[in-house]
């Protein structure tokens, strides 16, 4: 038996949903055509935000570890060595300030592109940089810090030529023309592989849960290890004089390599446990599980 309380909530949201569509904003956004009403819709955006949010800091910090526009000459002490463990104050002073520049921009991109998309295009869908092609950028095109085959300032370029050239191609109705034209098991495979790699780097150590580090046997195994018993790794080479150098064309990564204390990690156990109650709550139907 429904008590008093709950059907007072009922009568007020009823009441709330029925004046918001017949509202100027109700009849724009089609509430009533759609089937749906406000309370659902702030319920699905409340949802659609929280499972995004994480997009704000680790999309900041997936960029930044490709070093940004920092570089030696930010350093106290100018050396290649600099931009690495133990990092000079300068260049980590440097990597913080991108840091927070990204997530400012990161935020804004992210609402320009919902508000085009909600206002404009009348479509209940979410816009924010895409993590599949950022790590790409930052961990294969420019590198861990710089390390990689194309500076940092030259693939912004690039970039920056690729979004003039997509903003070409959506305006003359192209796109559409274009994507018809990949064949459609193609299209489903690249959305699962794109899938894949984000769930490959949210099981990593830098910006996931850190379940999957790196293995000298296997390239990855299972370590999920708390980050004082994380190393990072790059490929040296022993000179003539005895020191050690890095290795030309070498790739050198973050924290990847377990020491010791695996599955360990409370960031891994926070984890599971908040994916556990996710997943119990949509078995149980539960609206707004993933809030």
């Amino acid at each position: 038996m429904e008590t008093p309380q709950g059907s007072s909530i009922r009568s007020i949201t009823s009441r709330l949903n029925s004046f918001v569509a017949s509202s100027k904003v109700g009849k724009r956004f089609k509430l009533t055509q759609r089937n749906t009403t406000f309370t659902t819709e702030l319920r699905a955006g409340t949802a659609t935000f929280l499972t995004m949010a994480y997009i704000l800091a680790v999309n900041a910090s997936i960029l930044t570890d490709s070093g940004g526009p920092c570089g030696v000459a930010d350093c106290h002490n100018p050396s290649e060595a600099c931009k690495f463990q133990p990092l000079d104050p300068g260049y980590a002073a440097c990597l913080e300030r991108t840091r927070k520049d990204l997530i400012v921009a990161t935020v804004a991109s992210a609402l320009i592109g919902c508000l085009i998309m909600g206002i404009f295009a009348n479509l209940p869908l979410a816009l924010a940089p895409g993590m599949g092609t950022n790590a790409y950028f930052a961990y294969t095109v420019v590198g861990y810090h710089g390390t990689g085959n194309l500076p940092y300032k030259s693939a912004l370029t690039a970039i920056f030529i690729e979004g003039l050239l997509f903003l070409i191609i959506s305006a003359l109705g192209l796109r559409a023309k274009l994507a018809k034209l990949v064949p459609k098991p193609v299209r489903i495979s690249s959305s699962a592989g794109i899938g894949l790699f984000l769930a490959f780097i949210g099981l990593q150590n830098n910006q996931g849960i850190g379940l999957v580090g790196y293995s000298l046997s296997t390239l990855v195994t299972l370590t999920a290890c708390p980050r004082p018993s994380r190393k990072a790794l790059a490929p040296v080479v022993a000179v003539a004089n005895g020191t050690l150098g890095f290795v030309d064309g070498r790739t050198v990564s973050s924290d990847i390599f377990c020491m010791n204390h695996r599955m360990e990690s409370p960031t891994f156990w926070l984890g599971i446990v908040g994916f556990v109650i996710i997943a119990i709550c949509l078995v149980k139907n539960i609206k707004g599980a993933m809030i």
